[in-house]
């Protein structure tokens, strides 16, 4: 049924792409002559008809190709020339449908080196070929143990190790140069015995013939002038598609020496946005109905780029909303090149809501919330009276004075402390209890005086001292060693994953492993002593240079992408790397901190994973997060302005009420998002709502679940509703998705429902008074949902609290409702 389905779909854009034919005067052919230098070369051209300014219509596999001498070259119906024989020859690019027959371009094609091709190279060769076919993947032989017998370094990191399993292995050659036939390299790949991996290669495919060849040669490693590739191109490197459009992609390499060879036939492609358009092995991209932006990825031989691709929603009148700041502007013209028209503003209610929840991780009381409501109306009226045309929402001096307000209570601290020590692993288990609680007081101070960010950072990397007191000292009680020291910071710092280096040349980024080891040779110069009381501390000692895995040659520590460190004698290793990272050089501090607060307060990162930072996965609003990034910088690392600033934007105060033209974006924040709430957030939440307190274990009563630093306190709460355990520095480690465990235990968990009950609570405080019904439902409605009841919502619960056989039990009803309801377990 699938492949069914994806021949109707490739049937309908042909058909739609045919039509757009007849109408080309001209198309663009790349590339415009050819040369093929070896028996197994191939070129992918690109046939593209102009479109308007800076865009063109991809028309690759929509044209007839046909070759002036198929005994010199032949081309496929994909626009992919493939060598025959030596000489010169033309391939005719023909029109197809009506009017078909008429020449559109011609492109010189020219054959050498088939007579006497180059020997084949292991290393610059048959590495691709291995990768591209999945043999070195992790699943297969490139993992540790290897499989069955057989075993290859991951995406082939460790060419000569490959080279030598299959040639030289003692346990059983794979490859027969004599006979190159019978080699088990190729009878297996070709599936003509058993293979658990299934058929690999077909022996019509040029990648078979070059295998073939490389063991009739003798199977050598390198070959005489081979260099390796430096780098590679992706052709187009950015491509506007309408909803169904198609695009192939070409991909060149460029060697050490300057030499460029098509590879598109070799590489590997990704894309990072499937949903919004897919690309198969081949390099077709499809784009799919859906509006926004997709990088495609293309990796050979180590080396990565992308093509970005823009796919505009059709037929919609933009009109363009007011704005506040910078944020609005960018992510308007964002909506605006896309055509996603955004979602109304979100009225007061649901902004304080969202505000009191993402700031400071509290819901708002019933009397905070009537009391801001009162003070919007009264300013709305005010508003009224002296203009003609009323205030607009973010215009009320309402709420930037509860962003401020929120930003200068104790729960701000509170709560950022506990989400920067589930990052910084505050385990208790690791760390020991009196290291926990003194991390965690260090970090609650810190966010209490609104430490600069910068200033933050570097004491984190650069920590020393006795675990037990008041400092971020702990950390490198639980990151031991240098790599993994390593791995930490520049996940959590500077947004780079760069732990796939340490075996192997990271997949789909420019590190390798001598920049992994380069790197963690900052983390050498940590020294632990055993303290008299009991404790211990971390000091600093004399760092050494780290040995490359598989050369053994000494790395000089660097920072990422930079040059060697010059570090003193006695100087802590980790100062010279701290002063790198917060410095205006560094590309990715910043950055990364504003990524994560933007993921934080809109509910999705500019980047995604938001600690994964990479030319091979852009940010969907690239100028956007250039402008967090500077503007971070212009507040010396305010965090608390900083945060002003992101909620002072029209782009925040948006509703999460979709509308047909953008109810399908995910990724461009057109309308806010439905986020659950964290486990501690919404355990304080219906604490609050219920009047009645958690209890902890060993902890004093009125504590709350934003304030125990005790990650391992036991809570079948906290364990369903996905509190981290603090094992990584990754965001990822909290749990965000719901489940059918979450929604019975809110329903039917003994615990919630003796909170509705409590002869102490809410409810039971709301029955023994003389409101109205319709006044109880209100004080219901504003203590979870912070919002009074609709007028429909207020005559329902009135008449359930009525119909109830007390008003006890009424009350108890409309109140474990409200509870259950989506709005109150998430954030919107």
């Amino acid at each position: 049924m699938l492949s069914l389905r994806r021949a109707v779909v490739i049937a309908c854009l042909t058909a739609t792409l045919l039509a757009v034919v007849p109408a080309v005067a001209a198309v663009q052919v790349t590339p415009a002559t050819v040369s093929l230098r070896s028996p197994e070369a191939t070129e992918q051209l690109l046939v593209a008809a102009p479109k308007g300014k800076d865009r063109s219509v991809d028309l690759t596999r929509s044209v007839n190709y046909r070759s002036t001498n198929p005994a010199v070259a032949t081309v496929t119906v994909t626009g992919v020339i493939q060598p025959r024989g030596e000489g010169a020859v033309e391939v005719i690019i023909n029109r197809r449908g009506p009017g078909a027959g008429a020449e559109l371009a011609r492109v010189p094609v020219r054959v050498t080196g088939l007579k006497q091709p180059a020997p084949v190279s292991f290393e610059h060769e048959i590495i691709p070929i291995l990768t591209r076919a999945g043999c070195n993947s992790g699943g297969c032989h490139g993992k540790a143990e290897g499989k069955n017998g057989f075993k290859l370094s991951v995406f082939g990191f460790d060419p000569a190790a490959d080279h030598e399993g299959i040639v030289l292995a003692p346990a059983g050659r794979r490859v027969t140069p004599a006979r190159p036939e019978t080699s088990l390299l190729l009878r297996k790949a070709t599936a003509r015995i058993p293979h658990a991996g299934g058929k690999r290669l077909d022996e019509r495919d040029p990648a078979f013939v070059r295998l073939y060849r490389w063991i009739a040669e003798g199977a050598r490693y390198s070959a005489q002038g081979a260099a390796p590739v430096a780098r590679i191109e992706v052709s187009p490197s950015r491509q506007t598609l309408g909803a169904g459009g198609v695009q192939q992609v070409r991909v060149t390499a460029i060697d050490s020496q300057g030499r460029r060879r098509c590879v598109t036939a070799e590489a590997e492609y990704q894309s990072n946005a499937g949903p919004i358009a897919e690309v198969d092995r081949d390099g077709w991209v499809r784009a799919s109905g859906v509006p926004g932006e997709a990088a495609i990825l293309a990796r050979y031989m180590g080396q990565v780029a992308v093509c970005r691709v823009t796919i505009p929603q059709s037929g919609v009148s933009f009109t363009r909303p007011a704005e506040s700041n910078f944020v609005d502007t960018h992510v308007w013209n964002k909506l605006q090149q896309l055509g996603i028209p955004p979602s109304e503003a979100a009225d007061d209610a649901t902004f304080m809501r969202r505000a009191y929840l993402d700031v400071i991780g509290t819901l708002p009381t019933a009397d905070e919330a009537r009391r801001f409501l009162d003070e919007c109306r009264q300013e709305r009226q005010a508003g009224k009276l002296d203009k003609a045309v009323p205030p607009t929402p973010t215009s009320l001096q309402a709420r930037p004075r509860l962003v401020d307000s929120l930003l200068s209570r104790p729960e701000y601290a509170d709560y950022w402390a506990m989400r920067w020590a589930d990052l910084l692993r505050v385990d208790k288990e690791v760390v020991g209890h009196p290291a926990a609680v003194a991390f965690t007081r260090w970090l609650r101070r810190q966010f209490a005086e609104n430490r600069p960010y910068d200033e933050f950072a570097r004491e984190v990397v650069t920590a020393q001292g006795a675990t037990a007191e008041e400092g971020p000292a702990a950390l490198f009680r639980v990151l031991d060693k240098p790599e993994e020291s390593a791995r930490a910071i520049s996940q959590l710092f500077l947004g780079v994953r760069i732990e796939c280096a340490q075996c192997h040349h990271h997949p789909s980024d420019r590190w390798g492993q001598e920049d992994y080891f380069a790197f963690a040779g900052f983390f050498t110069g940590i020294g632990r002593k055993q303290m008299p009381s009991g404790g211990d501390a971390i000091l600093v000692k004399e760092g050494l240079n780290l040995k490359h895995p598989r050369t053994g040659q000494t790395v000089t520590a660097r920072v990422l992408g930079g040059l060697p460190a010059e570090l003193p004698a006695g100087r802590d290793r980790r100062t010279a790397l701290a002063e790198w990272m917060v410095s205006k050089e560094n590309p990715y501090f910043a950055r990364v901190i504003a990524n994560r607060l933007w993921a934080h307060y809109f509910g999705r990162g500019l980047v995604e994973p938001l600690d994964d930072l990479r030319a091979t996965n852009p940010a969907t609003n690239e100028p956007l997060l250039d402008a967090l990034a500077n503007h971070l910088r212009e507040v010396r690392y305010d965090l608390k302005a900083f945060t002003r600033t992101l909620l002072a934007s029209r782009v925040y105060a948006l509703g999460a009420t979709t509308t047909p033209k953008n109810a399908n974006d995910s990724q461009n924040f057109s309308h806010a998002a439905y986020r659950p709430l964290p486990a501690e957030v919404l355990l304080d939440a219906i604490c609050q709502a219920t009047g009645v307190t958690e209890k902890f274990t060993g902890w004093p009563e009125g504590y709350r679940a934003i304030q125990v630093w005790d990650n391992r306190i036991p809570s079948y709460f906290f364990r369903i509703f996905g509190r981290p355990v603090r094992a990584s520095v990754c965001e990822c480690e909290r749990s965000s998705e719901p489940s059918i465990a979450q929604a019975l235990h809110l329903m039917n968990s003994p615990e919630i429902n003796a909170k509705i009950r409590d002869r102490d609570g809410t409810a039971r405080r709301l029955a023994d008074t003389d409101l109205p019904p319709e006044r109880v439902v209100e004080e219901l409605f504003l203590g979870t949902l912070s919002r009074p009841p609709t007028v429909a919502e207020r005559t329902a619960m009135t008449a359930l609290l009525q119909e109830a056989s007390s008003r006890r039990e009424g009350v108890e009803d409309v109140l474990w409702a409200l509870l259950n309801s989506r709005e109150f377990v998430f954030n919107h």
